[in-house]
């Protein structure tokens, strides 16, 4: 019967621990203590009330107090020094509830009143004493009833019970371990330490996503959660997870404060939490924290966590602050920089990102950083360049220099190899880093647009697309679907492709981007009326879009449409400073067709151009062999049929195709002058049957996932 007053003693010491950490925070009070002690207020101050009749503002005010006596002890400090010091507001406040709790002014402990002071708490102390004996007697005839309860309750437990909780017919819950780290709140008056919060949170992220154990939600599915007024459990539900970190954080002056809670989405319950405070001088007292926190949340789902992991979680970047809050604010622009393509942005992230290298010339998050940047602003840039972005390449090797296991080098690596057209050194460090971060989304999506458009492999591309669409949630997820819907029409699995289209639609209600998918899809049956139809609808809604194009070129009679919506698209892609990679001899076509035959040989020649470049430089439109059949329509166009064929027979040698390029095989306008010749139809005939091809092994690999 020990062990109950043991464990209310053991409560009570883990509260007043809570209490005493939080000793010079005058905003801590009931509501904060409830949830570092994973406890709703109701739950806490019911407990209390059970063991010393007190509320939970009673209790904080009492520990508060007994400090408070304890520092007026010691000569350093004057009354107002400890008011504030303990967290009371006002020392005028301080004063009067310290008299009322211990009879007495806390003026007349530091006058040296100690006698009588003493005497008071030794006659307090004996009160409390008579009140624990007094507590016992009436615990004891308490407890014997519960025992009784208790004995009878086991014997039914074993009798007839006991054997049915072990029924194999009945299943064991396996809970998931599934987890999503919510944006750090920053408490602080200054608003612009955000940065620094955001920082911690990626960092607590990063080191979570490296557990083999669990699934990480990604970092853009969070950040819609910025600054929501949705409960624990609408935000576990919408992200898919079991459990959620929530953290928030307070700097006073060269001093912060973190409070980090694991709560669990089913009960709503604190299930781990813990406060810590730092100097921000010793970074490396940061980073042990931020791994600790993992490591301690990891612990707590139970998750295993390899000898490996483990050292991942505990690297240290960099040892130099000033290089670490650079780097810090830089990230801040570089996410402007993914969303709105801003120069300004851009400029600021790069300065941040080498003031943070002149800082610390080894902080390898620093280059990655500086890679992503230069990535973002020169891809169309600098496309027919001969050292096309190999800046990020020697950024990322340099990272990889000073931490060979840092996720995002081998994934910038990955990018910019499958760019150049070595897809297998490609994968390859797409691999390592999901070797060392199995949580890494944008790694599994990237494998997928390989697998898929480049080598022709939908099996391996679709698994991939998958384990993507696992990790991903919000704004992102409806282009993932798309992704996946666009996937399973490439391989004829028309109501799938339907499916993930709609369930996309249902997420961001992009009506536009909804009826240019249903249009894909009747222009893949080959119902290219409709597609038109739905064209048409889109246009009403988005006049920019050129999705039409691609069904004009498979229906005569459109011609003034087709030219109008072809200059259109001209001036767009000007605006935008995106090359017209693969529509340039869709745009000629157009304006041949209405007499601008001046104009239309500038659009063919510029086909030409891009496609031979791309193929000679190895550019990505080469390696989906688009360049080859853009240049095979382009010459059958122009009457040059020997050109035409041997293009044509260069991209009928990919691995597998899409339907939609069967389609356009069969009745592409561009290829009128050679499409009932023999050699065209033999073609013709190899395309489609590994079309087919392709399509029966997905089919194959469905019924063995059972997804069909």
């Amino acid at each position: 019967m020990s062990e109950f007053f043991a464990t209310d003693q053991i409560f009570i010491s883990k509260l007043t621990n809570i209490i005493l950490a939080n000793l010079g925070d005058k905003n801590f009070g009931a509501d904060e203590l409830a949830h570092e002690s994973g406890m709703s207020l109701f739950r806490l101050n019911r407990r209390l009330r059970s063991i010393n009749g007190k509320t939970t503002s009673q209790f904080i005010r009492e520990v508060r107090l007994q400090r408070a006596l304890e520092l007026l002890q010691n000569e350093a400090y004057t009354v107002s020094e400890v008011a504030y010091m303990s967290g009371f507001s006002s020392p005028s406040y301080f004063n009067t509830c310290f008299h009322e709790f211990f009879g007495y002014t806390p003026g007349e402990v530091k006058k040296g009143g100690s006698e009588r002071i003493e005497e008071d708490i030794l006659t307090q102390d004996i009160l409390k004493r008579e009140q624990k004996r007094s507590a016992w007697r009436t615990f004891i005839l308490t407890s014997a009833g519960i025992l009784f309860l208790g004995a009878m309750g086991y014997i039914v437990y074993t009798l007839f019970l006991k054997d049915l909780s072990s029924d194999p017919g009945i299943p064991v819950i396996n809970i998931e371990k599934s987890i999503a780290i919510l944006p750090f709140k920053n408490l602080s008056n200054n608003i612009t330490d955000q940065y620094f919060y955001d920082g911690v949170m990626e960092e607590i992220f990063n080191n979570l996503s490296r557990v083999h154990d669990l699934r990480v939600i990604s970092r853009p599915s969070v950040e819609q959660y910025k600054n929501t007024t949705k409960t624990i459990t609408e935000i576990g539900k919408e992200l898919d997870v079991n459990y959620i970190v929530d953290g928030s954080g307070q700097k006073y002056g060269n001093t912060f404060r973190l409070r980090v809670q694991l709560i669990e989405v089913s009960t709503d319950k604190y299930i781990w939490t813990k406060s810590y405070q730092h100097k921000m001088k010793r970074i490396k007292k940061l980073f042990s924290i931020q791994s600790r926190i993992a490591k301690n949340i990891a612990s707590e789902l139970k998750a295993t966590i390899t000898q490996k992991e483990k050292e991942l979680i505990e690297k240290v970047p960099t040892v130099n602050m000033t290089a670490y809050n650079l780097y810090l604010k830089a990230n801040g622009y570089q996410k402007d920089i993914e969303n709105t393509r801003n120069d300004s942005s851009y400029q600021t992230a790069v300065d941040l990102y080498r003031a943070a290298l002149k800082t610390d010339s080894t902080f390898a998050k620093a280059y990655t950083g500086l890679a992503f940047a230069y990535w973002n602003r020169y891809y169309y840039e600098t496309y027919f360049e001969k050292n096309y972005l190999d800046s990020c390449l020697n950024l990322a090797k340099k990272a990889l220099l000073y931490d060979d296991q840092l996720d995002e080098a081998y994934f910038i690596k990955g990018e910019y190899y499958r760019i150049n057209g070595q897809s297998d050194t490609a994968l390859y460090n797409y691999d390592k880093a999901l070797e060392i971060n199995p949580n890494y989304f944008a790694a599994y999506e990237r494998k997928w647009y390989l697998l898929t458009w480049v080598l022709g492999d939908y099996v391996k591309g679709l698994d991939n697309c998958l384990k993507a669409l696992n990790l991903i949630r919000g704004n992102e997820r409806p282009s993932i679907l798309k992704a996946l819907g666009r996937t399973y029409l490439d391989v004829g699995f028309i109501e799938k492709a339907k499916y993930y289209y709609h369930e996309a639609f249902v997420l961001d209600s992009n009506k536009a981007s909804y009826l240019r998918n249903l249009a894909w899809i009747e222009f893949c049956v080959e119902n290219f009326e409709e597609a038109l139809r739905l064209w048409k609808q889109l246009g009403k809604i988005d006049s920019t879009s050129t999705a039409s194009q691609n069904y004009y070129f498979v229906t005569p009679g459109h011609n003034e449409e087709a030219y109008i919506l072809a200059a259109g698209d001209v001036e767009n892609l000007k605006k935008s400073g995106t090359l017209n990679l693969i529509r340039s001899h869709r745009t000629g076509y157009a304006f041949w067709q209405v007499g601008k035959k001046k104009e239309a040989e500038f659009y063919f020649n510029q086909q030409i151009e891009y496609s031979k470049e791309s193929i000679k430089l190895n550019r990505d439109i080469d390696q989906r062999k688009s360049a080859y059949y853009d240049l095979s329509a382009t010459y059958a166009f122009l009457g040059d049929k020997v050109k035409a064929y041997k293009y044509l027979d260069e991209y009928s040698k990919r691995k597998s195709f899409s339907l939609s390029f069967v389609i356009f095989a069969r009745h592409d306008l561009l290829f009128e002058s050679i499409r009932k010749e023999d050699r065209f139809q033999k073609i013709l005939q190899t395309i489609e049957s590994k079309y087919q091809a392709e399509r029966d092994r997905v089919s194959k690999w469905l019924e063995g996932q059972e997804k069909l």
